[in-house]
This record gives structure tokens, sequence and C-alpha cells, in this order.
């Protein structure tokens, strides 16, 4: 459904993009990662028809960026970072511009709207004016335009930027509910959010795609040590002095405040569960809890992130 290849991007002499290819199929929900200036929005800018790059191509739904510009900025849905909304207008005759722009035809406007109203729960606002609205309500106005003509592919660009928990939580549900059927490249800051909806990630840093796969391959694979989280009641000093004892602990940090806390590293291949489960209980002590500890997708963005930062100021 989007394809990217080699695109690069100069701002005058300044290099935004360099060689950024990736694939996206029919039906998957993509996060898109990257620090401040990484080159998000200006990669999704190319992809949307709103700026052409300087070397590369892309197809979205198999039509050109450069060849079928205008088609494409029909056919998909498009909310940038900052939602160009006139201020003037009510809710309803801003979505009816925008659906005249995006091809509508007249007999199916009042449904389409009526569609993505509801969809977006605009219903209580549709007649008010949206220089008057909050700022989730003109968040949910944005992501509603982005819904008319019911497009296959959506490209979401901070859709929760600047609102607070409770829409956050609106605007993720409504995201969530229209994964079902379409193509979702989201581009946010909020690495949990990414990491509840995604299935699959981008990360781009200094302008270059420096990772894409799922949240749990890369884990696999930048995982060095596997984590155990232990916390015990009772007397555990004996355990704290055999625990180190046992075949395969590679580092154990101790943790005390009127309960034991032990964080025990292994080798990534070892589950060693069972015998620290077991050795607890010979030592006397209370088993509180026990589990394994995996990489964030906040760990995983951040060691990504450092790693190249660290390789460049190596060069």
């Amino acid at each position: 459904m989007i394809e990217a290849e080699g695109l690069t991007k100069f701002y005058g002499p300044r290099r935004a993009i360099r060689n950024v290819s990736f694939q996206i199929e029919k039906g998957e929900v993509v996060g898109f990662l990257g620090p401040n200036g990484a080159g998000k929005s200006t990669t999704i800018r190319i992809l949307t028809c709103y700026m052409p790059p300087s070397e590369g191509t892309a197809t979205v739904e198999g039509m050109h960026i450069l060849e079928d510009s205008l088609r494409i900025r029909q056919k998909i849905g498009y909310l940038p970072e900052n939602v160009p909304l006139y201020n003037d207008l009510t809710v309803n005759r801003f979505l009816r511009f925008a659906a005249g722009a995006k091809g509508v035809e007249a007999k199916r406007m009042r449904s389409e709207l009526g569609r993505v109203i509801s969809s977006c729960g605009l219903e209580k606002v549709e007649n008010r004016i949206i220089g008057h609205l909050s700022k989730g309500f003109r968040q949910r106005v944005g992501l509603a335009q982005a819904l008319l003509n019911n497009p296959s592919v959506l490209i979401l660009d901070e859709p929760t930027i600047g609102l607070d928990p409770t829409q956050i939580v609106e605007i993720r549900r409504i995201i969530e509910e229209l994964r079902e059927d379409r193509t979702i490249l989201l581009s946010s800051h909020i690495l949990p959010e990414v990491a509840q909806i995604c299935k699959r990630v981008i990360i781009i840093n200094k302008g270059e795609i420096v990772a894409t796969d799922s949240p749990a391959n890369l884990t696999s694979q930048l995982q060095k040590t596997s984590t155990i989280l232990v916390e015990l009641s009772g007397p555990s000093a004996e355990f704290a002095q055999a625990i180190e004892n046992l075949d395969g602990i590679q580092k154990v940090t101790v943790e005390n405040n009127g309960t034991s806390r032990f964080q025990i590293e292994t080798a990534p291949s070892v589950d060693l569960r069972p015998e620290i489960a077991a050795l607890a209980v010979q030592k006397g002590c209370g088993l509180l809890e026990l589990r394994a500890v995996q990489l964030s997708l906040e760990d995983i963005f951040m060691q990504l992130v450092t790693e190249e930062s660290t390789q460049e100021g190596a060069e």
C-alpha cells in the first residue's frame, strides 16, 4: 500500500532525509518513530504529496507521488501535526468544504458527513464554530476530515499532541477502531501509545532509517541480557548470598525498602525463574513477585538512537 524507495530531501544545503526506504503492506498499522528533527514530518509530507523529494520515489496504493499527486491527496486520509482548520467555520461547514475538495459527490455528501461525525464523536458540536472548540474536539475535527471519502490509507502525524490524558484515551480509542480495515502509518512521540496500537515500527534518526521490525523482534535483537525482578518478604540475607552462586547469573542488584527487591540479570537465552523460586522457598522467604522484564519500546528507541549518535561521534 505504501512503498518508499531512496527518498532524499534537501532544504537548501541541509539534508533532512537520506535514502529512506520502507514498505507498508495492506492492513498493517505501523509506527513511525524518531526524535525531533529526525525527518519524520518531511517523509510524511512527501508521501502525502505536500512536497516532492529531491531524490527517490514512492507510491501509495500503486499511485506515484509525482505523477498521481492529486489522486493520492483525494484518496488517502492525512492528519498533519498542526491541523489546518478554518476557525470561523462550523464543524459541519468545514467538513462539507473538505469533502468537496476530496471529490465526494453531492448525492453522498450528507451520508458521508454523518459517517465521519459519528465515527469521531462530533455530534454535539457539529454546528459549533471550530475556533470555540477545545483542543481535543479540534483534533477530532482534523481526524474526521482525514476520514472523508473512506480512505483505505491513513497517515497520522502526532495525532494526540497537546491533548490531556482523557483526550488522548479518546483519540486512541478512535484510532484503534479504525485500524480494522485500513492501512495506518502513525507518527507519535508517545511510545506506549505506539506499542499498544502498532504491530511494527520504523525508527528514523538523523534522516536515515535505523530499524524496521516488530517491537518483539527488536527486543530479541537488542536485549543483551535477560532481566528477572524478584520481590521477597521475610529474611532475605541468605537468599542474597546464595543467588549469585546460581549458574547463569551475571549480575544481582539489591534494593531494600521494607521488603527486598532483586534485579537479576542472566544470559538472554536462560530462564532461571524456576531455580530462583525454589531458592527463595529453601531460604524461607515469602515470594511476593517473580517476573521477567522485557525491553519496552522506549528502551528500544533510546538504545537505537543512542547507538547511532555514539557511532557517529566515533567516526
